[in-house]
């Protein structure tokens, strides 16, 4: 799990969503962003799919966790974890996450799906096909999935959304969570078997 929240941090260090909930950058940020990425990660090895790349043997370039149509409960030590990351992060944080929270609810979709939450690729290795191979790994999993309608995922960075949409994605909502933060909501519908 370290080598895969070490990948998520590195890739994840300037997004939106982590500014916004963590606060600006500064002595503690990088600690507090790991505190984060780590729940985030260790949710999904404990409850749904954490897929890996490995476009090198042994060398974890990119990562994407994954929520299934069905989770499972998390266990207790995950639970644990998930306090002490807002223990570390702080009562103000946890609200920013609550507000974002909200904002993402009425752009999901009913039907059971696979969510992706989280998809990142080093910055050095970035542009190297591996995001679309993870992608890939995702949609195969939904597209197999007969309780499945697709694939859902929220972005709130403006670059994002033309490259979802190649990917097969459409937007079912947007909403602006602050002056400088927005997302989109996106579903991918699982493809017709072959």
């Amino acid at each position: 799990m370290d080598a895969a929240v070490h990948v998520l941090c590195d890739a994840f260090a300037d997004y939106p969503v982590m500014r916004f909930v963590i606060g600006p950058a500064g002595g503690a940020y990088a600690r507090r962003l790991r505190a984060m990425v780590e729940f985030f990660t260790a949710v999904r090895f404990d409850t749904g799919v954490v897929f890996g790349a490995f476009p090198e043997p042994g060398q974890l370039a990119g990562v994407a966790n994954v929520t299934l149509p069905a989770p499972r409960p998390m266990a207790p030590p995950t639970q644990a974890l998930r306090e002490t990351m807002w223990r570390e992060l702080g009562e103000e944080a946890r609200a920013r996450y609550d507000e974002l929270g909200r904002a993402w609810r009425p752009l999901g979709v009913e039907e059971p799906n696979y969510h992706l939450n989280m998809i990142g690729v080093r910055r050095s290795v970035k542009g190297r096909g591996i995001g679309r191979r993870l992608l890939d790994a995702v949609h195969e999993l939904s597209d197999s999935d007969p309780i499945s309608c697709g694939t859902t995922l929220t972005t709130e960075d403006p670059a994002n959304v033309p490259l979802y949409q190649h990917f097969g994605y459409r937007i079912t909502g947007h909403a602006r969570i602050s002056a400088s933060v927005e997302t989109w909501g996106f579903f991918r519908p699982r493809a017709a078997p072959s």
